[in-house]
């Protein structure tokens, strides 16, 4: 019988995890608007996979960014997808980047899965029994099953938001390849416990390979849910790095003039922020 050959464990090769793919590239960006400067060459970059937060006080320049980011106020300085920005056409760009932004008005009486249904019109013109299947699927991701008829406009502010948010989810839907999410203060108008969900469902995107930034207020959330940390002060980035390398007393000092203490959490392994004020 053939005696079997024993491996030596130094000999056997590992696998090397290839990078994930860089999905946003942003450059140098600067914006200045009647003599004010909003933003100072700003770089980030976004991989697939992950959650980046932006942080800042107001008027630290979150909104600007992320309006460059979506093209409203410039295509220049910024990659999505290894290509330029302006190259981008319209339609291709909305089935693989989706936008939340801060507030969405809806100024007539939609049902709730039309709204979400919006959503699908990247992906053809003529809606059909799967984008309808889609749409009530994200409904109930975001926890809103049974609320297909309803008239939006007798919904709440937090449900309204989620709504749109569901519309997000149904936009990338059934995109192949690398995929972005673009979150304006997504849990500003959110309860306690649906500004986790709304995280936790971030981080199940960022599971499934979506690239997802978010723009937020709280620092807790962030320290709990992201994986890079971009704190904007004055229009330039302070800290992009980790939430325990990025949200450090002095960082979130100078960033917010204000004086804070920066724990561990007692049972997550993350950052907790209080006030010493």
């Amino acid at each position: 019988m053939r005696e079997a050959a024993v491996l030596d464990p130094q000999s056997v090769p590992v696998p090397v995890q290839a990078p994930a793919a860089t999905l946003v590239r942003v450059t140098e960006l600067a914006y200045e608007v009647a003599g004010r400067t909003l933003l100072r060459q700003v770089s980030l970059s976004l991989q697939a996979g992950e959650l980046l937060v932006v942080l800042g006080r107001n008027g630290a320049g979150k909104s600007t960014l992320l309006k460059h980011l979506t093209g409203e106020l410039g295509r220049r300085g910024v990659e999505l997808f290894g290509q330029a920005l302006p190259e981008w056409r319209g339609a291709e760009l909305a089935r693989r980047r989706a936008v939340l932004p801060q507030q969405t008005p809806v100024s007539f009486a939609y049902e709730v899965l039309d709204v979400v249904l919006l959503g699908r019109i990247p992906h053809g013109r003529n809606e059909t029994p799967a984008d309808r299947a889609i749409a009530a699927a994200c409904l109930a991701r975001v926890g809103l099953a049974g609320y297909e008829g309803r008239n939006i406009q007798t919904l709440s502010g937090g449900e309204q938001q989620r709504v749109h948010l569901a519309r997000t989810l149904a936009q990338l839907e059934g995109t192949p390849g690398d995929r972005v999410l673009l979150l304006d203060e997504p849990t500003a108008s959110l309860d306690l416990a649906h500004q986790h969900a709304t995280l936790r469902l971030a981080r199940d995107l960022c599971a499934q390979g979506v690239g997802v930034l978010a723009v937020l207020h709280d620092l807790n959330l962030a320290a709990q849910y992201a994986d890079r940390v971009l704190l904007l002060s004055d229009g330039a980035v302070l800290a992009c790095d980790t939430p325990s390398a990025a949200l450090t007393r002095d960082h979130i000092h100078a960033a917010y003039g204000h004086e804070v203490l920066v724990t561990r959490h007692p049972c997550l392994d993350c950052p907790l922020i209080v006030s010493a004020q």
